[in-house]
């Protein structure tokens, strides 16, 4: 079955059709997804590496569509008009782009209403978008799937908070368990009157999800823009450097000392401080009392964000199985090496080159030089004086899944000493700190060594040099066959002795015999 057909359509759920057919596919067709949630609605489309797909198009409307369905059981009318003039201007779009039809989800707020199904019918006489209202458990599974797009082998438990509901799952090992849904979003804990009350709801909601799941998980995957909001407030009170949510880390306390900071602040305060909507930030205290109850009842020991949820759930809904199983840091850094380096595949003979220097690094440290490699060289264009701070930037600031922040400075210190000797008098010297000392300077030593090895000919017969690394006697050799020796000129000595003096090494070099070569 192709999955081409009328009848076999709805095997490939909301798309209608398959987007991988190939497993070895390494480029996606731009694809958009429009996301109808209680609170806004959303046009994204993915466009670059399969496995790690860029933000080509993000737009949004704080529609609040599922303002008032609690109390009325109907869409906030004045949501409707502007959900649809919203996916009416999104179809524009995709068609002025030409890219393959939109798909469309619905979930809380349009799946509870009495009147869904008039609105989907409007959408569809309208704009011509067919709508898929997905339930809970499916929502919970979707954003599950999300997780795992940026993290592969994630365990945890994921929780998805929209206007009118929260969805939780649970990961383990990168495969999904228990998918549960509630009615614990924002808008609709508004119509439960009383604080006290609503405490106690919360309290009894949370207390029968956490029996559901099972066993506590040590890690609580957050999905939602309640969720970002806090976390962006968290960074704000922590005065934290690194502006990325995706990845950003907290722990029970300093979510709790953030919920309290909250309280002592007006929202308005809280707005200009962090450039957050006021729509967003007038359902942050309702979300806060969610996460607040969730915390002591999960007990998680670390609190995660994920800026990926149920849009790049949809996509890896579609991916076969050998296609998940790639690293998805490791493949956008392939397909920009392809996409934007003068010498695209350099970068895999590049890391061959320098790996003696980290032959005893942890695989997890070996796949971040891997990914250093791949971009060494993407970032030409810029402005030699500039170029080692526009690849710092791109790195540490770009959407990238599998990627700590502290692993983001790291990569990002490496490709700043690809360009460029001294770390010192940029203006992300205060990212510094979050990486311990030796860190910094085994990013330095890798950054030396991609600016030494991308002056000889790594990747042609007859021209290979190789590094030798001596750790104990403190001496590094490079062994360059005499076909490459009028390759290393002054600059090239240059920065072999800088290299070797980042290392604290006396440097050696040596001319190959041909056998040997």
């Amino acid at each position: 079955m192709d999955g081409t057909t009328d009848t076999l359509g709805e095997d490939w759920g909301p798309f209608g059709r398959p987007l991988f057919n190939d497993p070895a596919m390494e480029r996606l067709k731009r694809v958009g997804v429009v996301d109808v949630g209680s609170n806004s609605v959303r046009l994204v489309i993915f466009d670059g590496a399969a496995r790690s797909p860029a933000y080509f198009y993000n737009e949004k409307i704080m529609a609040a569509l599922g303002a008032g369905v609690p109390e009325t059981g109907r869409l906030n009318p004045d949501g409707r008009v502007r959900a649809i003039a919203a996916i009416r201007r999104f179809q524009m779009l995709a068609e002025g782009l030409d890219m393959a039809p939109l798909t469309a989800v619905a979930t809380a707020a349009v799946r509870e209403a009495e009147d869904g199904p008039d609105f989907c019918d409007e959408v569809l006489r309208k704009t011509g978008l067919k709508l898929y209202v997905i339930d809970g458990v499916e929502e919970a599974r979707l954003s599950a799937q999300g997780v795992l797009l940026g993290w592969p082998d994630a365990s945890g438990t994921v929780c998805d908070i929209g206007g009118s509901s929260m969805e939780l799952a649970t990961l383990s090992g990168g495969e999904i368990g228990a998918c549960l849904t509630s009615p614990l979003g924002p808008l609709r804990l508004g119509a439960v009157k009383g604080k006290k009350a609503r405490k106690a709801h919360i309290r009894t909601v949370v207390g029968d999800l956490a029996e559901q799941l099972g066993p506590r998980q040590d890690r609580l995957y957050l999905v939602g823009g309640s969720w970002r909001a806090i976390a962006r407030l968290d960074m704000e009170r922590r005065d934290y450097p690194l502006h990325v949510l995706h990845e950003y880390r907290m722990t029970p306390k300093s979510v709790r000392a953030t919920l309290k900071w909250m309280a002592e602040l007006p929202l308005e305060d809280l707005s200009a401080r962090t450039g957050t909507s006021m729509a967003r930030l007038s359902l942050v205290p309702l979300a806060g009392e969610v996460l607040r109850q969730l915390v002591r009842t999960l007990g998680p020991r670390e609190i995660a964000i994920s800026s990926y949820g149920l849009r790049e759930g949809l996509l890896y809904e579609q991916m076969p199985q050998l296609l998940r199983r790639r690293d998805p840091l490791i493949e956008a850094c392939r397909f920009a090496e392809a996409k934007d380096a003068r010498s695209p595949g350099f970068g895999k003979a590049l890391s061959k080159f320098i790996a003696p220097l980290f032959r005893n690094a942890p695989e997890g440290r070996k796949r971040i030089i891997k990914a250093a490699c791949l971009l060494h060289d993407v970032s030409w264009r810029a402005h030699p004086d500039y170029r080692h701070e526009v690849c710092f930037d791109n790195v540490t600031r770009a959407s990238l899944g599998g990627l700590t922040h502290q692993a983001r400075i790291f990569l990002g210190l490496s490709l700043l000493h690809r360009y460029k000797n001294r770390r010192e008098g940029t203006r992300f010297e205060e990212l510094y700190a979050l990486l311990p000392e030796k860190d910094i300077r085994q990013a330095e030593v890798l950054g030396k060594a991609m600016r030494l090895g991308s002056m000889l000919a790594a990747d042609k017969p007859g021209l290979t040099g190789a590094l030798k690394w001596f750790p104990v006697k403190r001496r590094l050799e490079l062994h360059l066959p005499e076909p490459a020796m009028g390759l290393f000129g002054e600059v090239a000595q240059a920065r072999f002795a800088s290299l070797a003096a980042s290392l604290e090494a006396e440097s050696v070099v040596r001319q190959m015999r041909a056998e040997a070569a």
